[in-house]
């Protein structure tokens, strides 16, 4: 493979480097351009969840809708930052969904409350990609699935129409050249199951303000 974690920790830390210190903490983001695929094509676009070995470096807020039961055990651990429950769910509208959508990076769900969940809030997170994961009404299942999520981002080529183009964080410039670096490869690696080493045209990486490097 073509692509290297030696290879990552050096465009890494040019990017750093060419940055200006900006007054709120910069994400890394790394940047992977396609070609020869047609992305048109429903089973070529790419919808992943990669977990990043090293953390995303910042909070990742989750939600949870679930039944009263599992509620009162889960505010009582504070294992998510949120608790829905059912009959709140239902109460829902769809202006207060948009909100939960834009406030939450994930959601859990237990299999209980799917249905109103897909019913409720399905219009607004499905085509945003937010559609909770279900987990067992257990909490060391659910706890294990948080502390994924906390870890974990999204790959997507579906912005409107899809493009020949991911983009993800792979963390923040507080953590160190090798951990970020570390979190690239998972990404890569992760691609490349789905695609041939062959279809990807270049590989970028950056801060949120500072100029793109290229790494392959």
């Amino acid at each position: 493979m073509r692509f290297t974690k030696e290879l990552f920790t050096k465009a890494i830390a040019e990017a750093k480097s060419k940055a200006k210190k900006r007054n709120f903490l910069e994400s890394v983001d790394i940047t992977v351009n396609f070609r020869n695929i047609d992305f048109k094509k429903p089973e070529n676009r790419i919808e992943l969840r990669v977990v990043l070995p090293k953390g995303r470096g910042k909070p990742v807020k989750i939600a949870a809708l679930v039944d009263k039961a599992l509620a009162t055990e889960l505010k009582k651990e504070e294992v998510v930052d949120r608790v829905i429950t059912k009959d709140e769910l239902q109460g829902l509208d769809k202006k207060a969904v948009k909100k939960l959508a834009k406030e939450y990076d994930f959601f859990i769900a237990e299999p209980s409350v799917m249905p109103i969940v897909g019913k409720v809030m399905g219009p607004v997170l499905g085509p945003r990609k937010k559609m909770p994961q279900v987990v067992p009404p257990n909490m060391r299942a659910i706890k294990a699935t948080v502390e994924n999520l906390r870890k974990t981002v999204v790959l997507t080529n579906k912005k409107g129409k899809p493009l020949p183009t991911v983009h993800a964080p792979i963390g923040v410039v507080t953590m160190s050249d090798e951990d970020l670096a570390e979190n690239a490869m998972a990404i890569m690696r992760a691609l490349l199951n789905k695609v041939n080493e062959q279809n990807i045209r270049s590989v970028y990486v950056k801060t949120t303000m500072g100029p793109a490097v290229r790494v392959v």
